[in-house]
């Protein structure tokens, strides 16, 4: 575990996770712009997080930290999104893969790992793979070690892997040799472990979501969560990760429509072929602002009906209840998205030439809304909304499987990849 932040900060309730999360972002938000524009490390805000115990806030009370509600958690990120959105970003895997150990962890594995997250050691990613029939087949193999029968080999190549290159631990997707899915939870120093910085993205710069390597990585049997059970019951775990991307979509644009509303108070005239004297006097500028305000209190408001339905859904809901919650928080992804990137592109409309300035970098807000939305195949989460609630059809479960050469049905595997 990493040693900068000895102790971690142990937050105790909802309203002090907020009241921290708020404080945080004061310190993240001056400094967010240049981090963007300079591809920064965010190494000390990512220590600032541990620090102050937010990353700890998932972690149920029976092993010492606030299990805050997942209204709460949305909360949290779009505050902090709306500061950087890229810091926020780098720890929402880690909250995916602290859920999956509450999920599906042994008592031996739950105790050991919710200790290092209270200690401040963060969870990174490696999931995602290229070049496969489906965002969903993977080549990466967790074998048997022939020398250590309490040890497993795991050999892959993942990418995307936001969080990686900061990260204390690497949960890693992979197939086992009876070909189930499971999470491998690697230390990122473990000699074969290689995660490369190269990612080159036009926005979320700072997420380093680059390239990891797994050459015959030695796994200890006690490091591996056996995943797949996740897929045999009703679950609202892929509904809880992607009610974090929801919020750092809020987040976005509340954080473009925040510095369109600075920019045009400080305008000295108003845009030309308005009769009007000021800039915040122009009608069709005013009339413009109140739509973008109604459409992020929007995305504000679903992100929070989501994430109350995942709370409402408890830790063993009914399939009719995980499956609307899913269908919920597809709402909430899906609009955010929508508003992020028009909030994002319009605030340009309504300053004005000067808003083009390269020094403002005002760009950073579509920039970022861009990039973070193209995680996605946002249509694809109307679909599922619009077949649960005229046809009755339940989202599709992500499950990743063992590469192979069939083409996967193109419906079943859009709808499966992104939910």
């Amino acid at each position: 575990m990493s040693s900068a932040f000895s102790p971690a900060k142990i937050i105790r309730t909802d309203a002090e996770a907020l009241a921290v999360a708020r404080e945080v972002a004061a310190l993240l938000a001056p400094e967010a712009s240049a981090r963007d524009r300079e591809r920064r490390k965010p190494v000390a805000e990512l220590d600032l997080l541990s620090a102050r115990g937010l990353l700890a806030l998932t972690v149920p009370p029976l092993h010492g930290g606030p299990g805050v509600t997942a209204e709460t958690l949305a909360q949290v990120f779009q505050i902090l999104a709306a500061a950087d959105p890229a810091v926020a970003q780098l720890p929402q895997s880690h909250f995916v893969f602290v859920n999956a150990l509450r999920e599906d962890g042994t008592d031996e594995q739950k105790r050991f790992f919710y200790a290092e997250v209270l200690a401040g050691s963060r969870l990174g990613n490696a999931q995602a793979e290229r070049g496969s029939a489906s965002a969903l087949d993977l080549k990466t193999r967790l074998r048997r070690d022939p020398e250590a029968p309490d040890a497993f080999l795991l050999e892959g190549t993942k990418h995307y892997t936001t969080g990686a290159l900061f990260a204390d631990w690497l949960p890693v997707a992979a197939i086992d040799h009876a070909g189930r899915l499971v999470l491998a939870y690697v230390r990122r120093e473990t000699p074969g472990v290689e995660v490369q910085d190269d990612w080159n993205a036009l926005g979320q710069r700072a997420t380093y979501s680059g390239t990891a390597h797994f050459r015959n990585v030695s796994v200890p049997a006690g490091h591996v969560v056996e995943h797949w059970k996740l897929f045999s019951r009703p679950a609202t775990f892929h509904a809880f990760a992607q009610l974090l991307h929801a919020a750092i979509d809020v987040g976005i644009a509340q954080n473009a429509l925040a510095d369109a509303v600075a920019a045009v108070r400080a305008r000295k005239r108003p845009r030309l072929g308005a009769p009007v004297a000021r800039p915040t006097e122009d009608p069709l500028l005013l009339h413009r602002l109140g739509q973008l305000h109604a459409k992020f209190h929007a995305a504000e408001a679903l992100l929070l009906r989501a994430a109350r339905a995942i709370d409402a859904a408890g830790s063993r809901p009914t399939a009719s209840v995980a499956a609307h919650a899913a269908v919920l928080v597809g709402e909430a992804k899906a609009y955010a998205e929508d508003v992020s990137v028009e909030i994002a592109s319009e605030l340009f409309a309504l300053i004005g030439t000067s808003a083009a300035d390269e020094s403002l970098n005002l760009d950073r807000h579509w920039r970022n809304a861009r990039v973070h939305t193209v995680h996605d195949a946002n249509p694809w989460r109307y679909h599922a909304a619009g077949n649960w609630f005229l046809n009755g059809v339940a989202p599709e479960k992500p499950a990743r499987r063992l590469a192979d050469d069939t083409p996967p049905d193109p419906v079943t595997a859009a709808q499966s990849e992104f939910i």
